[in-house]
This record gives structure tokens, sequence and C-alpha cells, in this order.
């Protein structure tokens, strides 16, 4: 990833620098003032009344302010701090480098100027030397969370994908729930992956790990038969490998072949007894085939190894209603309509519940949970219209997805 691919633009990124800005001036003003007494009074009022105007966001008139101070007191570094700052608000940046390299050469410790030059640097292009800049931030300031997403996002640009991670990484460590920092950490950790493949096709392009890949991403863009293809084919390399005829075993029921799918997830838990999916989705083609009974024990056996498997009340309660058994069906299906679902999921349970309600003579309550089920299809038709009527304003010839079907 060259440095054109990976910059860090646009007005969220500039309301970012904003209030990191803001943020490193207000940790500097208490300072500033208790500095200023090298300042005459006069020199002193303009740069307070320099900080404010940069605090409502006045730059121009900040900046003039802090560029008259760094006139009569050239030696005060933290009006070229700020000066620094408000030029890199104003995207002048080789300014600002200027003014953040002079706050440094008066005090070469001073809080956030290193982070800022190799900001306003990384603005420029000239990685090498933000990722110098902002390292001396890190070491000088470990916890500064805001200085370690930089050199992850400076490291980033610079191909420097592990290092952006494990910079990211200490970033997320001290600010477990800053959006930007896990939005920029997720892209790390993407490209490592990224690049973890490239160098598992060099060095087997015929292993069958690279072919499980291939079919990951098949199945991830629904291309269920190119999924199926590259399954098969990491099969015939790996036959005895866990996990492989499960995951064909999905693929052939996406691509609508049931049949295929039994045989696959049969034929994985023969290789492996403890696999929990192959056993639950073998369940679930059982239910989906009409039998109840074979799908209630391998669903309820799946469940005593792992329980809360996703969807797994709405499925059992289709088993046990196909058994006759509607107090119980019933029961699965209460929990379905609590459980966070799939919209299309949730509707059937509201649906299913209607109907083994009717079965029990619990009239009002399946009225209630029909009225419960239109209303969901009903809040799904205006939504697709919506939809429609977004992709007819844009013109773009895509239409939208179907819905997931029960699982």
């Amino acid at each position: 990833m060259n440095s054109t691919h990976y910059q860090c633009t646009g007005s969220a990124c500039r309301r970012r620098l904003a209030m990191a800005s803001m943020f490193c001036l207000c940790l500097l003003l208490t300072a500033a003032y208790s500095a200023s007494a090298q300042l005459s009074p006069e020199d002193a009022d303009k740069f307070r009344l320099a900080s404010a105007a940069m605090r409502a966001g006045n730059l121009d008139e900040a900046a003039a302010g802090f560029a008259a101070v760094t006139k009569q007191a050239p030696t005060f570094a933290e009006a070229h701090l700020n000066l620094g700052l408000v030029r890199e608000e104003q995207g002048r940046h080789s300014e600002a480098v200027a003014s953040f390299e002079q706050a440094l050469r008066l005090r070469p410790g001073l809080r956030g100027a290193n982070l800022f030059l190799g900001v306003a640097q990384y603005r420029l292009n000239e990685l090498d030397k933000a990722f110098s800049a902002i390292a001396k931030e890190t070491a000088a300031h470990p916890k500064d969370a805001g200085a370690w997403m930089w050199l992850g996002v400076v490291q980033l640009a610079r191909n420097n994908a592990e290092a952006a991670a494990e910079a990211l990484d200490k970033a997320a460590v001290l600010a477990p729930t800053n959006t930007d920092i896990l939005y920029h950490r997720g892209q790390a950790h993407l490209l490592v992956s990224k690049n973890s493949y490239a160098e598992m096709f060099k060095a087997d392009p015929k292993s069958w790990r690279v072919r499980q890949v291939i079919a990951q991403a098949n199945a991830e863009a629904e291309r269920h038969i190119d999924a199926i293809a590259e399954y098969q084919a990491a099969i015939q390399l790996a036959p005895t490998q866990p996990g492989l005829h499960e995951e064909l075993g999905s693929e052939y029921r996406n691509a609508g072949k049931p049949q295929e799918a039994e045989a696959a997830f049969e034929e994985e838990l023969k290789i492996d007894p403890y696999n929990v999916l192959a056993r639950y989705k073998l369940g679930v083609l059982a239910t989906e085939r009409g039998d109840g009974a074979r799908g209630k024990e391998l669903i309820a056996e799946a469940l005593r190894q792992k329980p809360g498997l996703r969807h797994s009340d709405y499925n059992l309660g289709r088993a046990e209603m196909l058994i006759g058994n509607d107090a119980a069906a019933a029961e699965d299906f209460e929990r379905a309509t609590r459980a966070p679902s799939d919209p299309e999921v949730l509707q059937q349970a509201w649906y299913q519940l209607g109907l083994v309600y009717r079965r029990m003579h619990r009239m009002e309550e399946a009225r209630q949970a029909m009225a419960t089920y239109q209303k969901l299809k009903s809040a799904e038709a205006e939504n697709a219209q919506k939809m429609l009527k977004k992709f007819e304003v844009r013109d773009d010839g895509a239409a939208s997805e179907p819905p997931p079907q029960p699982q």
C-alpha cells in the first residue's frame, strides 16, 4: 500500500485534526500562561486573545495574534506551536512545519510539538520525516493514544502494515472506544491478513490452504458454485482435514443442494465427531426435510455441546412442531422472538408462533402473533420501497439484496 492509497482525508479527518489540535491547545494553555511571565503585559494579552480566537474557530484572527507575539517575543515557543496549529487548520502545511520546528528548537520537549510536526509532514507526504517526529512523541509520552494512532496511520502509508497494527493496538488499549483508532486499527489488521495470504500463495500455490482461502472469498461474495469447486479441490488435497466438509456442506446448502449438503455434513462428522456446526446444520436440514424427530435430536445434541447457537430456538421450535410437541414449540418460538435475529427469521418466528398458538386453541395470542408478523412484513415492504426509490434516484441499476433465509 503506497502513500497515495492511504491518506486520512476529507471532512471527517479534518474534524479529527481540529479536535486533536484543540485538545493539544488545552493541554498547553496552562503552561503557556505560566510561561507568559516572560512576555510583556501587551504580548501576554495578545497571546490570550489569540488563544481565545483559536478556541472559537476564528483562525485568521488567531494567526495574526500568534504571529504578532512571535515577532515581539521570538523565543516564546508556545506562540510558535499555536501558530503552527492554526496554519495546519488552515491547510498551510509548509508554514505549519516551519512553526513547529521553531517551537522545538526553542523547547525540544514541548508537549504535542513533535506530534503535530509529524501530522503536517504527513500531509505533505514526507512520510519518513513524519514517522521520525511522531515516534519522538510516543517515546516521550507513551500514554498518548492520539500519538500512537498517528504513528499507525503513517506506518500504513509507509507500507509497514505490521508496525502500523502494533502502534494502533497500543492506541486501542489506551482509548478502547475511540472510533477513529478502531477504524485505522481495522484497516491495518486487514492489510496484515492480505499480506499474509499473499505470502502463503507465494510459498505454496498448490496448498489446500490456498484453495480454502479462495473458497472462503467466493463464499463471502455469494459465488457459491465457485466456492464449492474450490472446497472440492481443497478436499482432494487434504481429504481428512477437519472443517473442510462442513464449509463445503454450507455452500451446497446455500446453492440449493440439500442432498449434497447433508452428505458433506455427515462426512465431516466422520472426520470430526465434535464439529458442532456440522451437527447443527444437519439437524436443520432434517427439519426442513420434514424429519422432526431426527432434526430435534441433532439440534439438541449440538446445543448440549454449544448453547446459544444462532437461530437455534427457531429451528428447534420447527422440529418440535413437526412431531406434535406444540407446548414446547411455543416456548421455543417465544424465545426466538426475543432473541437477536435476522429480520426474515424474526418474522417467521412470529408466524410459526401464531400457527402453534392456534393449534393449542390460544386464539387471542394467535391473533396477536399474526398481527405482529403482518406488522413486520409491512415494515419490510415499506423499507424495500424506500430502498427502491433511492436506487431509482441514483439510477445505478443495482438491485437490493434478497432477505436472508431462515437458518
